[in-house]
C-alpha cells in the first residue's frame, strides 16, 4: 500500500578470489588486492548507500558502481551493480555482508503504489563513509539526504525538501536516467537532512495518492 515501508533487495552477491589480470586492470585494484566482491541491488540509490555504509564497517573500497536499466519489475527502477575490494578475502566477505545488511534492514524505501510496484528512496545518512566522501568531495562524517523517486515525483519531492530544510544541493538528477528516477543528494546538519527526507517523502506520497491534483 502507498506509504508502507518496504525491504530493499539484494539480487546477487559473489566473492571472486585471485581475479585475473584483466580484472585487476579494469577495476583498478591497488597493489596486493586480488579479491573482489560483486553485487546487484534492486532499485537505484540503495546500492550506493549500502556500498558507502560498507566502507564504514569493513576494510574495503568501492572500485566501481553504476546504475543499469533494470529488470527489477518495479516500474523500471533499475538495478545497481557494484564492485568492492579490500586487502584480504575476509575484508571483502565482510563488505558483502554489510552491503546486504544495509539493503535489507536499514534502507529507507517506501511504497508509492497500492500494489508496491513502485517506490521512493529517502535515506538520511548521518555520517557518510569513504565512498560518498570521495565521490562528492565531502568531508568524512558529513550528513547527507539521498532522495529518489520515479520521474516527476522526484522533482516535486526535491522542491519540497529544499523548501523545508536548510540543505545544500550536492547533486541534482533533473531528468530520468537509466533507472527512470529523479532526485537529489543534499548535505547539511543531520537534523536538516532528516527534515529534507521527511519533506521529500511526504510530498511524494501525497502526489502518488492523488496524482491529478495540482
Amino acid at each position: 500500500m502507498i506509504g508502507d515501508r518496504l525491504s530493499g533487495k539484494v539480487l546477487n552477491t559473489k566473492l571472486i578470489t585471485d581475479v585475473e589480470d584483466i580484472m585487476l586492470e579494469a577495476y583498478e585494484l591497488p597493489d596486493g588486492w586480488v579479491d573482489i566482491g560483486v553485487f546487484t541491488t534492486e532499485l537505484d540509490g540503495i546500492g550506493y548507500a549500502a556500498a558507502d555504509d560498507a566502507t564504514k564497517k569493513a576494510n574495503i573500497d568501492v572500485m566501481q558502481i553504476t546504475t543499469s536499466y533494470g529488470t527489477s519489475g518495479q516500474a523500471g527502477n533499475g538495478q545497481v551493480f557494484g564492485v568492492i575490494s579490500g586487502p584480504t578475502v575476509s575484508d571483502v566477505e565482510n563488505g558483502l555482508r554489510y552491503v546486504r545488511d544495509f539493503t535489507e534492514r536499514h534502507s529507507e524505501l517506501y511504497s508509492i503504489a497500492d500494489d508496491d510496484s513502485a517506490a521512493l528512496f529517502a535515506q538520511c545518512i548521518p555520517k557518510i563513509g569513504r565512498y560518498f566522501s570521495q565521490a562528492y568531495g565531502l568531508k568524512p562524517g558529513s550528513s547527507i539526504a539521498y532522495l529518489l523517486a520515479p520521474v516527476h515525483l522526484g522533482v516535486i519531492g526535491v522542491d519540497e525538501a529544499l523548501t523545508q530544510a536548510n540543505c545544500e544541493v550536492i547533486c541534482y538528477q533533473s531528468m530520468p536516467g537509466p533507472s527512470n528516477m529523479t532526485g537529489a543528494i543534499l548535505t547539511g546538519t543531520e537534523s536538516a537532512c532528516r527534515t529534507a527526507c521527511t519533506a521529500f517523502r511526504g510530498a511524494v506520497l501525497d502526489t502518488a495518492a492523488d496524482p491529478l491534483e495540482f
